[in-house]
């Protein structure tokens, strides 16, 4: 049965990658709703002027620098905030980032960062939270995955590898920890309007995918509404879902299509 999360009152929670875009958007709406927000990310400065913000606004918000790719100190800074907060109620898996690039082109350093960063973070940080929330039959785990850990396309292959890995671990992670009073939820963004598009990632980006560019707060929306129904998977937006169903009914329509609206529609620009 799933646990629906109505009430952030006094919640404690995990946002990382909290210095911008959906993590940032995300820790203001649970700080505003009530929520004792701890801030995770690499960017010290950009956390410090988010958690001002809160306070000025009568919210409670703690800031801790880490990057989620460092094993140790993510484990220490879950330990932290655990001590600080008194336990952690949401754990937020949000800290991630992409690039566009044919695979022969991309650096293998990089790729094996990225894996880091998407996947093994998120790893990290639930070994670390997830037994308390057990051992209080009580907690929720959102995973921010991406359409493209559902839908692979040409130019993403690390970035799509990664969040393959994260929708596969969430899902499987459900079924263990549902019986717990855990309910574990994976969220699959499109494009949105943040930084995590940059110049190459836009100038690469195809015609189809700037027309869907939506904006964070009804993302943010949509997660929060999730959370509340007991959802196990939210798409962003919701029409992308289509797209699910073409590729397990019309496999062959789907990639015909996919060439056809990235690669084809990129030739033709001249990219």
């Amino acid at each position: 049965m799933p646990h629906k999360l109505t009430s952030c009152a006094g919640l404690r929670a995990v946002v990382t990658g909290a210095s911008s875009g959906i993590g940032h958007s995300l820790a203001e709406r649970l700080a505003a709703q009530g929520a004792r927000v701890a801030l995770v990310a690499r960017r010290t400065e950009r956390l410090e002027t988010l958690a001002e913000s809160i306070r000025s606004k009568g919210g409670d918000a703690i800031v801790l620098t880490c990057d989620v790719a460092d094993r140790e100190r993510s484990l220490a800074c879950a330990r932290e905030i655990e001590e600080r907060l008194g336990g952690v109620d949401l754990l937020v898996n949000n800290a991630g980032y992409g690039h566009h690039r044919r695979f022969l082109d991309w650096d293998l350093d990089d790729m094996e960062r990225m894996m880091r960063v998407n996947y093994f973070g998120a790893l990290y940080w639930t070994k670390a939270l997830l037994p308390g929330m057990v051992a209080r039959r009580r907690g929720w785990l959102v995973f921010v995955s991406s359409v493209g850990g559902k839908l692979a396309v040409p130019e993403e292959t690390a970035y799509a590898g990664s969040k393959f890995a994260m929708s596969g671990f969430a899902e499987a992670l459900s079924y263990e920890v549902e019986d717990d009073g855990v309910h574990v939820m994976v969220v699959c963004p499109g494009t949105i309007r943040t930084e995590f598009f940059d110049e190459e990632a836009l100038r690469r980006m195809p015609p189809v995918s700037r027309r869907m560019m939506a904006d964070v707060e009804p993302m943010v929306d949509a997660i929060l509404d999730g959370l509340a129904r007991g959802k196990y998977e939210v798409t962003f937006p919701r029409f992308v879902e289509m797209g699910y169903v073409v590729r397990a009914i019309a496999p062959g329509i789907m990639r015909r299509n996919t060439r056809k609206q990235t690669l084809e529609a990129l030739a033709k620009e001249g990219r």
